[in-house]
This record gives structure tokens, C-alpha cells and sequence, in this order.
């Protein structure tokens, strides 16, 4: 990418805090002066395109994003949209979800609509009203006690002061920004391939560790099961409740989330549960006599923590820390006996192995979660302890080793995500000449 950008020749004071100065020819406005709000209310039996405005995305039809979502049972009355109007969500505008509509449709009434009331690129206004700076100025004038219920109404959006060149420059910008952005989501799009690449690589391997073994060369032997295959001559099959002491559960406090506080006794529940780590930020908490009343599902370091309904089913992680915990009921506790490791336990549960037996149990067995009885029966490969020691050796550094090299990928998608703001914004406020 060309980055060499160049500035205009002169700049002036916009009078405007946010937008700072700006080049001289360019005119400053108000919001209003350039949109009016619109309230074109559709004809009942109507069958226009349902249109909704996100955050990340911008305005786009409801049915490509939410095809298993609530859908309105009707949109008679709902506000007509057309090509190249504003679509503004009053409740959320100050956290981005504003943007063009590339299409004729209805939106909900909790939006507004607005139309140019004079010519202009309404690109340059997607690209303007969606960046940082001037998101922080759609809160400033936004109405509300605390964040979750401000709201931005036409009358204060609309004395927002924004620049406007001339109409030829607008779409000049756009055609910029147009053909900038997309090279660099193409860039991002070409690591984020990268990242699923390196994860798939991992998978492979330690998959590739926890059926047959290190020794490539190693003499195999069929296990008399079917979604284990081979394994080394030297190992044996085993169901996971002859080397476990523990697969259970714990219950939601009585009083439910009423009965969760600000500090004390993590409650790890299935949203905590990733493949790859146990995630504490967010994590509920409950009181020591709570703690102690839930006896039965309190965690130790090296438990297996396995989610065992819902939409993430089969997450799993392991316990690397010592510290108090307690789990709800839908995370499982697979308690590791001295006749495995829990790195080589969670491996395995993590691989083909095990979630082809989650798979099986929950879909194939007709069930819409895990029960005890299935997860003890489940049948794993287990070389000797002396092997799987070497093994989780084997997986802890290429695990360490993929996570670094995940983690540069990922930086480098963040250094990707914040040069296209930073274009975006200097274009639309006239910092650098396109």
C-alpha cells in the first residue's frame, strides 16, 4: 500500500472541538442543514426488504444476519428507506451503529431516517458519522442518565457541526477510502486464513500426539474401535471413568444471578469454558458460605472442565491454577486419577476422539446435552504414564509455540484495523489530500 499521503496546501479553524482544523476551501455545517429527518410510513401488506443497522456492519437486511432471529410478524407502518439514506439507531448511535443504506426497504420506527436535503456523496457521511471522533461527538449530544439508555435524538444530531466539501471532493474521498479499505480487509482476510491455518496445524498435531503417540515408527494395532482407528501395539483403550475420580456437576445458587456479587468465590460457568483457556474476566462470583454449601462441584487444580449443554457443548479446559472454584451445571468436572495426566486428558477430549463421542451423544443419541453416564463410557486411547507425561511435555510447547505465533498474526490485524480508522478519519476531516 501506498502510504505516502499529502496535506492540503492551507487549513483553517473549523470551530468545531472534534474536528479540529480543516482544509480551507471546505464549509462547515450543521447536520441539519444538509439531512432532514425523514417519516415515510410503509403501506400495510407490504413485502420491502426488513433493514437493520449494526454496529460493525453498517445497515444491512435483517434476513441475511438473523435467519433463525425474532422477525417482526409484521412491518406495516415501519419507516420507508431508500438507496443512500442515513439509517440512525437513536439507542445505540454512540457506539457506531449508523450508517448508509445501500438498499430501498423498511426499517423499525426506533430509527431514524435521514435524507439529503441537498447534494452530497452519502458515502462520505457513512464513512464521517462511523468513525471514532465523531461517534464521541454523537455521545456527547446523545440524552440519558447512564450509557445503556442514551439516546440521540434529530434535534441535537442535528446542530452537530461536520465538514462538507464540495460534492466532487466528497466522492473523491470515497472512491479513496473505497479502494483503501477494501485492499486492507483483503489484508486482514488473508491473515485471519493464516490464524485458522496455524489452529488447524495445532489440531492436527497434537490430535496426531494423543492417538498414536511420538514415535512415528512405532508398531500400531487396531483399537476395535471405530473413531479411534490404530494405535501404538503398547497402549491400551480405556473408559474414561476407570482413570477419572470425579464426573459431575455443580447447580446455580439458589436465588440464581440474584445471588452473585462483586467479589469472592469464582462460579465458573459454560461462557468461562474456552477451548485453550479458562477465562476469568466476566466470571461470576459467590459467597464463601455459598462456596461452602456447594461442596460437591468445588474445583482443584488439574480438573477438566468440560460444558455440557448448550451451544458450546464440548468446550474444554484444564485447571493450571490454585485457586478457589466453584462450576454451575453446565460445566462437568472430570477429575483426572494418578492413572493420567490432565493435559493428555484434556487433549484427548479436545481432539476427534472426544468430540466425536459429544457428537454422538448429543446428536446421534437424540439428546440436547451430556449426561454423567454417556461422558464416563466415552473410550480413549492411554499409553503409559511415563509416554504421556513426554506427550503433554510435546503439546504444552507447540501450544506455546502456535500461540505465539497466533498471537503476531493477531497484533498484526489490530495494527491493520487501527491504520484503516486512522485513514478513515483523516480523509473524512480533511488531515491528509487523497
Amino acid at each position: 500500500m501506498n502510504n505516502k499521503l499529502h496535506k492540503y496546501p492551507a487549513y483553517k479553524d473549523s470551530g468545531a472541538e472534534w474536528l479540529g482544523d480543516i482544509p480551507e476551501h471546505w464549509e462547515v455545517t450543521k447536520v441539519k442543514n444538509v439531512f432532514r429527518l425523514v417519516i415515510d410510513a410503509s403501506p400495510k401488506n407490504n413485502d420491502f426488504e426488513l433493514l437493520s443497522v449494526y454496529t460493525d456492519i453498517g445497515v444491512k437486511p435483517r434476513k441475511e444476519l438473523e435467519e433463525r432471529g425474532n422477525k417482526a410478524s409484521t412491518t406495516d407502518g415501519y419507516w420507508l428507506v431508500k438507496k443512500g439514506d442515513i439509517v440512525v439507531n437513536k439507542l445505540l448511535a454512540w457506539m457506531g451503529a449508523i450508517g448508509v443504506s445501500n438498499y430501498d426497504g423498511v426499517t423499525s420506527p426506533a430509527y431514524d431516517i435521514l435524507r439529503a436535503k441537498v447534494q452530497l456523496e452519502s458515502n462520505f457521511y457513512h464513512y464521517l458519522f462511523r468513525n471514532a471522533a465523531c461517534i464521541s461527538e454523537l455521545k456527547k449530544h446523545s440524552r440519558g442518565i447512564m450509557d445503556m439508555r442514551l439516546r440521540l435524538y434529530f434535534d441535537k444530531f442535528g446542530d452537530i457541526m461536520i465538514p462538507f466539501p464540495d460534492f466532487s471532493e466528497q466522492q473523491k474521498i470515497v472512491s479513496f477510502l473505497d479502494r483503501k479499505t477494501a485492499l486492507i480487509e483483503q489484508a486482514i482476510g488473508i491473515k485471519e486464513k493464516q490464524i485458522e491455518l496455524l489452529k488447524e496445524r495445532r489440531q492436527i498435531l497434537i490430535h496426531r500426539a494423543v492417538s498414536r503417540g511420538l514415535n512415528l515408527n512405532v508398531k500400531l494395532k487396531e483399537s476395535g474401535v471405530e473413531w479411534i482407528g490404530e494405535i501404538p501395539e503398547h497402549w491400551e483403550v480405556k473408559k474414561i471413568k476407570h482413570v477419572t475420580t470425579k464426573i459431575g456437576s455443580g447447580v446455580t445458587p439458589s436465588g440464581g444471578g440474584t445471588t452473585y456479587l462483586d467479589s469472592g468465590i469464582a462460579l465458573l460457568r459454560s461462557q468461562n469454558i474456552l477451548f485453550g483457556k479458562v477465562e476469568l474476566e466476566g466470571v461470576a462470583y459467590i459467597s464463601e458460605k455459598t462456596h461452602a454449601s456447594m461442596s460437591n462441584s468445588q474445583v482443584r487444580k488439574g480438573d477438566v472442565l468440560l460444558n455440557i449443554t448448550g451451544g458450546s457443548i464440548g468446550r474444554c479446559h484444564f485447571i493450571d491454577f490454585d485457586i478457589p472454584l466453584n462450576v454451575n451445571q453446565h460445566v462437568c468436572i472430570v477429575r483426572p486419577s494418578m492413572l493420567i495426566t490432565s493435559i493428555f486428558l484434556n487433549s484427548l477430549l479436545a481432539s476427534e476422539v472426544g468430540q466425536g463421542q459429544i457428537w454422538f451423544f448429543q446428536q446421534g443419541g437424540g439428546r440436547e446435552g451430556l449426561n454423567f453416564q454417556a461422558i464416563k463410557n466415552f473410550l480413549i486411547p492411554l499409553p503409559p504414564k511415563l509416554e504421556q507425561t513426554e506427550i503433554s511435555k510435546y503439546i504444552e510447547t507447540i501450544t506455546l509455540k502456535f500461540h505465539t505465533a497466533i498471537s503476531l498474526k493477531e497484533q498484526e490485524i489490530e495494527k491493520l484495523k487501527e491504520y484503516k480508522a486512522s485513514l478513515i478519519n483523516e480523509a473524512v476531516t480533511g488531515k491528509i489530500k487523497v
